[in-house]
């Protein structure tokens, strides 16, 4: 049965990183002493290193231990005995590329499916859904397919943000980036406001956080929806 906590970001403005969730963190994987953290994303760029160190200072105020998949001689075993798996935030099509370079895409959505507690931010969440196309991200390296994890039944845009009235800025919202998508793509798109994120219980996926999220159909008009919406129903 799955079970998934999928965050729009780690870290809230004037925050430290994760605190928000920790909360929610410690009973996600409260049957875990440590958690195996996939970098790949690597916000900045930075290394894989500076990444885990940065995520175990975290999980270390709920009392469990980190270790990086990149730390690991064989990285698909590492998926599969993992206690707990988070994969976190940065350039989602590096992180896509370095999943499928490993052979590890596939097999990740797989014991998430069967129940290994994952949790997943900004980037990490953008993989959740059946594509990474929604992402926010510029494309710095090439992926050889945009599907992902298909955790959940819909795209993700993490880090929703809403025009902002009387703006100067002459670029695109992203409203209009996801409306970009629908004129040729039929997925739902769910935007994740910050400090919002997903649970997702076996086949049920619950809106949480204290922020509605917007929700794209193809040709018809956004709405919002209230936390503790259930998006089951979403495909």
């Amino acid at each position: 049965m799955r079970n998934c906590i999928i965050a729009s970001t780690s870290t809230l403005h004037g925050g430290d990183y994760l605190d928000y969730l920790l909360d929610t963190l410690q009973r996600h994987f409260e049957s875990c002493s440590s958690i195996l953290f996939i970098p790949f994303a690597r916000p900045g760029g930075i290394s894989h290193e500076e990444y885990t160190a940065k995520v175990a200072s975290a999980f270390a105020k709920i009392s469990i231990g980190v270790k990086g998949i990149h730390e690991f001689e064989d990285p698909k075993k590492a998926i599969v005995t993992a206690e707990g798996i988070f994969t976190g935030g940065g350039n989602t099509f590096l992180l896509v590329s370095q999943l499928y370079k490993m052979e590890i895409m596939q097999l990740l959505s797989e014991t998430i499916n069967k129940g290994t507690p994952y949790l997943g931010t900004s980037a990490g969440s953008n993989i959740c859904g059946l594509s990474m196309q929604t992402t926010n991200d510029m494309p710095i390296v090439y992926p050889p397919s945009f599907q992902t994890l298909g955790v959940i039944p819909f795209n993700l845009n993490p880090h929703y943000l809403d025009p902002i009235p009387n703006s100067t800025h002459m670029g695109e919202t992203r409203e209009t980036r996801i409306k970009e998508f629908h004129a040729f793509n039929t997925l739902p798109v769910l935007g994740l406001r910050e400090g919002s994120w997903l649970e997702v219980i076996g086949e049920k996926v619950t809106l949480k956080g204290d922020l509605t999220a917007r929700l794209f159909l193809q040709n018809q008009e956004p709405v919002e929806l209230e936390p503790g919406t259930d998006l089951s129903r979403l495909k």
